[in-house]
Protein backbone atom coordinates (compact mmCIF):
# COMPACT_ATOMS: atom_id res chain seq x y z
CA UNK A 1 0.00 0.00 0.00
CA UNK A 2 1.01 3.44 -0.93
CA UNK A 3 0.44 7.05 -0.76
CA UNK A 4 1.11 8.18 -3.73
CA UNK A 5 3.78 10.74 -2.11
CA UNK A 6 7.13 9.99 -4.27
CA UNK A 7 10.18 9.92 -1.90
CA UNK A 8 12.87 10.25 -4.37
CA UNK A 9 13.02 10.97 -8.45
CA UNK A 10 15.80 7.60 -9.18
CA UNK A 11 17.39 7.06 -12.17
CA UNK A 12 17.15 3.18 -14.45
CA UNK A 13 21.07 2.09 -14.48
CA UNK A 14 20.25 -0.50 -16.58
CA UNK A 15 17.81 -2.64 -18.59
CA UNK A 16 17.95 -6.22 -19.62
CA UNK A 17 15.44 -9.10 -21.10
CA UNK A 18 15.56 -12.37 -19.61
CA UNK A 19 12.26 -14.86 -20.00
CA UNK A 20 10.05 -13.85 -17.01
CA UNK A 21 10.06 -9.97 -18.81
CA UNK A 22 12.57 -7.30 -17.67
CA UNK A 23 14.86 -6.66 -15.08
CA UNK A 24 15.56 -3.27 -14.11
CA UNK A 25 18.77 -1.36 -11.94
CA UNK A 26 17.53 1.30 -10.35
CA UNK A 27 19.82 4.28 -8.23
CA UNK A 28 18.15 5.66 -5.08
CA UNK A 29 20.75 7.37 -3.19
CA UNK A 30 18.13 8.59 -0.35
CA UNK A 31 16.06 5.75 -0.44
CA UNK A 32 18.46 3.25 -0.64
CA UNK A 33 19.33 3.11 3.25
CA UNK A 34 15.70 2.20 4.24
CA UNK A 35 15.04 -0.56 1.24
CA UNK A 36 15.45 -4.41 1.92
CA UNK A 37 15.23 -7.29 -0.17
CA UNK A 38 11.64 -8.46 -0.73
CA UNK A 39 10.05 -4.88 0.02
CA UNK A 40 7.62 -3.35 -2.63
CA UNK A 41 8.94 -0.20 -4.22
CA UNK A 42 6.35 1.73 -6.63
CA UNK A 43 8.29 2.68 -9.75
CA UNK A 44 6.23 5.46 -11.59
CA UNK A 45 3.31 3.53 -9.80
CA UNK A 46 4.17 0.57 -10.16
CA UNK A 47 4.57 -2.01 -7.59
CA UNK A 48 7.90 -3.82 -7.76
CA UNK A 49 9.68 -5.95 -5.79
CA UNK A 50 13.39 -5.32 -4.70
CA UNK A 51 15.24 -8.35 -5.39
CA UNK A 52 18.88 -7.08 -4.97
CA UNK A 53 20.59 -4.27 -3.66
CA UNK A 54 24.23 -3.08 -4.02
CA UNK A 55 25.51 0.42 -3.17
CA UNK A 56 22.88 2.74 -3.70
CA UNK A 57 21.04 0.84 -6.42
CA UNK A 58 18.44 -2.47 -6.49
CA UNK A 59 17.36 -4.29 -8.61
CA UNK A 60 13.54 -5.11 -9.85
CA UNK A 61 11.76 -7.38 -12.06
CA UNK A 62 8.52 -6.85 -14.19
CA UNK A 63 7.23 -9.29 -15.39
CA UNK A 64 5.35 -9.43 -18.89
CA UNK A 65 1.99 -8.71 -17.88
CA UNK A 66 3.26 -5.48 -16.52
CA UNK A 67 5.70 -4.99 -19.77
CA UNK A 68 2.39 -4.89 -21.60
CA UNK A 69 0.15 -2.75 -19.02
CA UNK A 70 2.22 -0.19 -17.87
CA UNK A 71 4.61 2.32 -19.57
CA UNK A 72 7.38 0.32 -17.34
CA UNK A 73 8.75 -1.46 -20.62
CA UNK A 74 9.41 1.81 -22.51
CA UNK A 75 11.86 2.68 -19.34
CA UNK A 76 15.53 2.18 -20.68
CA UNK A 77 19.06 4.01 -19.00
CA UNK A 78 19.42 7.17 -17.62
CA UNK A 79 15.55 7.81 -17.90
CA UNK A 80 14.36 9.03 -14.17
CA UNK A 81 11.49 6.99 -12.34
CA UNK A 82 8.92 8.27 -9.63
CA UNK A 83 9.96 6.17 -6.26
CA UNK A 84 7.52 5.62 -3.16
CA UNK A 85 8.16 3.29 -0.11
CA UNK A 86 5.18 1.30 1.06
CA UNK A 87 3.08 2.88 3.96
CA UNK A 88 3.87 1.85 6.98
CA UNK A 89 0.92 1.55 9.49
CA UNK A 90 2.56 4.73 11.62
CA UNK A 91 2.70 7.50 8.64
CA UNK A 92 0.55 10.25 7.82
CA UNK A 93 -1.99 9.21 5.21
CA UNK A 94 -1.05 12.79 3.27
CA UNK A 95 -2.18 11.27 -0.57
CA UNK A 96 -4.74 8.73 -1.11
CA UNK A 97 -4.66 4.71 -0.77
CA UNK A 98 -2.84 3.64 -3.55
CA UNK A 99 -2.04 -0.07 -4.70
CA UNK A 100 0.37 0.53 -7.11
CA UNK A 101 -1.45 -1.62 -9.65
CA UNK A 102 -1.84 0.26 -12.76
CA UNK A 103 -5.28 -0.07 -14.05
CA UNK A 104 -4.44 1.29 -17.84
CA UNK A 105 -2.40 4.15 -19.92
CA UNK A 106 -3.40 7.71 -20.11
CA UNK A 107 -1.78 10.21 -22.90
CA UNK A 108 -1.08 13.81 -22.02
CA UNK A 109 -3.40 15.56 -24.80
CA UNK A 110 -2.72 19.19 -23.20
CA UNK A 111 -0.20 21.03 -20.80
CA UNK A 112 -1.50 24.46 -19.68
CA UNK A 113 1.29 26.71 -17.44
CA UNK A 114 -0.82 29.01 -15.30
CA UNK A 115 1.96 31.33 -13.90
CA UNK A 116 4.39 28.64 -12.23
CA UNK A 117 1.45 26.27 -12.42
CA UNK A 118 0.89 23.62 -14.86
CA UNK A 119 -2.46 22.24 -15.94
CA UNK A 120 -2.55 18.63 -17.45
CA UNK A 121 -4.96 16.80 -19.68
CA UNK A 122 -4.58 13.41 -19.81
CA UNK A 123 -6.93 11.29 -21.78
CA UNK A 124 -7.93 7.87 -20.41
CA UNK A 125 -9.77 4.35 -21.49
CA UNK A 126 -13.88 5.03 -21.18
CA UNK A 127 -14.18 2.13 -19.01
CA UNK A 128 -12.72 3.94 -16.04
CA UNK A 129 -14.49 7.13 -15.96
CA UNK A 130 -17.36 5.49 -14.08
CA UNK A 131 -14.61 5.08 -11.24
CA UNK A 132 -13.34 9.20 -11.52
CA UNK A 133 -15.48 12.34 -9.62
CA UNK A 134 -14.47 16.04 -10.03
CA UNK A 135 -12.09 16.99 -7.20
CA UNK A 136 -11.53 13.19 -6.24
CA UNK A 137 -8.13 11.14 -6.02
CA UNK A 138 -5.70 9.71 -9.15
CA UNK A 139 -2.67 8.42 -9.56
CA UNK A 140 -0.50 9.06 -12.62
CA UNK A 141 2.83 7.69 -12.45
CA UNK A 142 3.02 7.16 -9.02
CA UNK A 143 1.62 10.23 -7.94
CA UNK A 144 -1.40 11.33 -5.90
CA UNK A 145 -3.23 14.33 -7.64
CA UNK A 146 -6.67 15.71 -7.52
CA UNK A 147 -8.97 15.71 -10.06
CA UNK A 148 -9.79 19.35 -11.24
CA UNK A 149 -11.87 18.81 -14.19
CA UNK A 150 -13.61 15.67 -15.81
CA UNK A 151 -14.77 15.06 -19.37
CA UNK A 152 -16.51 11.78 -20.41
CA UNK A 153 -12.71 10.54 -21.70
CA UNK A 154 -10.49 13.19 -19.85
CA UNK A 155 -9.05 14.10 -16.74
CA UNK A 156 -7.31 17.37 -16.11
CA UNK A 157 -5.47 17.89 -12.78
CA UNK A 158 -3.14 20.96 -11.15
CA UNK A 159 0.41 20.59 -10.91
CA UNK A 160 2.43 22.98 -8.35
CA UNK A 161 6.13 24.00 -8.60
CA UNK A 162 6.77 21.83 -5.83
CA UNK A 163 5.34 18.33 -7.67
CA UNK A 164 6.97 19.68 -11.27
CA UNK A 165 10.41 19.99 -9.14
CA UNK A 166 10.23 16.48 -7.08
CA UNK A 167 8.71 14.20 -9.53
CA UNK A 168 9.24 13.57 -13.06
CA UNK A 169 5.73 15.47 -14.29
CA UNK A 170 8.15 18.05 -14.86
CA UNK A 171 9.84 16.77 -18.12
CA UNK A 172 6.84 15.36 -19.63
CA UNK A 173 5.79 15.99 -23.34
CA UNK A 174 2.29 16.24 -24.82
CA UNK A 175 1.71 12.76 -26.09
CA UNK A 176 3.43 10.84 -23.30
CA UNK A 177 2.05 7.77 -21.57
CA UNK A 178 1.26 7.88 -17.72
CA UNK A 179 0.56 4.93 -15.54
CA UNK A 180 -2.97 5.45 -13.92
CA UNK A 181 -4.77 3.79 -11.16
CA UNK A 182 -7.92 4.99 -9.79
CA UNK A 183 -9.20 5.32 -6.66
CA UNK A 184 -9.53 1.42 -5.07
CA UNK A 185 -12.38 2.88 -2.97
CA UNK A 186 -14.89 3.18 -5.94
CA UNK A 187 -13.63 -0.55 -7.14
CA UNK A 188 -14.81 -2.21 -3.98
CA UNK A 189 -17.78 -0.28 -4.09
CA UNK A 190 -18.93 -1.43 -7.51
CA UNK A 191 -17.74 -5.04 -6.62
CA UNK A 192 -19.78 -4.63 -3.63
CA UNK A 193 -23.15 -3.15 -5.31
CA UNK A 194 -22.73 -5.92 -8.01
CA UNK A 195 -22.73 -9.01 -6.14
CA UNK A 196 -25.17 -7.52 -3.92
CA UNK A 197 -27.75 -6.99 -6.55
CA UNK A 198 -26.52 -10.33 -8.19
CA UNK A 199 -27.50 -12.02 -4.49
CA UNK A 200 -30.88 -10.01 -4.21
CA UNK A 201 -31.91 -11.50 -8.05
CA UNK A 202 -31.23 -15.44 -6.69
CA UNK A 203 -33.33 -14.52 -3.25
CA UNK A 204 -36.47 -12.77 -5.69
CA UNK A 205 -36.32 -15.64 -8.06
CA UNK A 206 -35.77 -18.61 -4.73
CA UNK A 207 -38.90 -16.88 -2.87
CA UNK A 208 -40.67 -16.88 -6.38
CA UNK A 209 -40.60 -20.46 -7.04
CA UNK A 210 -41.00 -21.61 -3.53
CA UNK A 211 -44.31 -19.86 -3.39
CA UNK A 212 -46.88 -22.80 -2.77
CA UNK A 213 -50.50 -22.39 -4.98
CA UNK A 214 -53.78 -23.99 -3.75
CA UNK A 215 -55.83 -25.25 -5.89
Amino acid sequence: MFTGLIQEVGTIVSVSQNAEGKEFIIKAPKLIKDIQIDDSVATNGCCLTATKIQGDTFKVQAVHMTLEKTSIGGLKANDKVNLELSLRPQDRLGGHMVQGHVNSMGKIKQIKTMGENWEIEVSFPHDLRKYMISEGSICLDGISLTIARLTKDTLTVAIIPHTLEKTTLGTKKVGADLNLEVDMVAKYIENFLRYDKDSRKDEWAKNFFDVKYED
